[in-house]
């Protein structure tokens, strides 16, 4: 039976190596969850797969876990970036979090005219991922870049990376994702005000971009991000 704790440590795994908590993992462990030495649970560190551990050690401000075998294998997801225009807290919370159960590799940050989002916290969005990741069986924590400007982000994009670009003004039913939409990709989500017609013109001129509808109405940043990465999974992903 799996365990009902799973947990993302930055220590190796391996059968027999030892892992000692900060005090926050502690704190979770054994004053949340009331782990006890001899409790068993999932590891997992982003490299080395899924592993069961046993607690060894139980305090307060810290403890030490004991590596017993692998349970899973490291499973990596698509080389897919989620590229998103920042929008109220909660909001790019529920973003992140979604990137990571759908499987995005990678999350971006962009800064778009119309973005009305201040200063980007990547420290808490990262922690979020990796929340995320210890509730959905993920074996891998996409990182959270730094933000970017989307015009900078593009001047430099890499060539054989395809560009998913999410056209609210494109209103109509869901297509079918070309073939030149497959992985090396990314999607781009944009901000509560849309792009401006100079950010449409500047994609317009990607080689990479392709301007795709995400249906018959304007959706919500958040949830354009789903729907998103929904079609993708489901055409060139791992859903398929």
């Amino acid at each position: 039976m799996a365990s009902k704790i799973r947990l993302y440590v930055d220590q190796p795994l391996g059968e027999g190596q030892t892992v000692p908590l900060e005090r926050a993992q502690a704190h979770y462990l054994f004053g949340v969850m009331r782990a006890a030495p001899g409790t068993r649970l999932s590891l997992f560190n982003g490299r080395e797969g899924e592993w069961e551990a046993e607690v060894t050690e139980a305090g307060k401000r810290g403890g030490l876990l004991t590596c017993l075998s692998c349970t899973a294998p490291l499973t990596l997801p698509p080389d897919l970036w989620l590229l998103f225009a920042p929008i109220k807290k909660a909001r790019t919370d529920f973003i992140v979090e979604k990137a990571v159960e759908m499987g995005a590799g990678r999350i971006l940050p962009v800064m778009t005219e119309f973005t009305n989002s201040g200063r980007v916290q990547v420290e808490r969005l990262q922690a979020h991922a990796v929340e995320a990741a210890e509730q959905c069986g993920g074996t891998y924590v996409p990182e959270v870049a730094e933000a970017v400007k989307l015009d900078a982000l593009l001047e430099g994009w890499p060539e054989d990376r395809a560009l998913m670009f999410c056209d609210e003004a494109r209103l109509g039913a869901l297509p079918e994702l070309p073939a030149e939409l497959r992985p090396p990709a990314a999607v781009l989500i944009g901000p509560e005000g849309g792009f401006s017609e100079r950010e449409r013109a500047r994609l317009a001129r990607l080689p990479a971009a392709r301007a795709i509808s995400l249906g018959p109405r304007i959706l919500r940043a958040d949830t354009a991000a789903v729907a998103a990465l929904t079609l993708w999974q489901r055409a060139h992903g791992d859903w398929g």
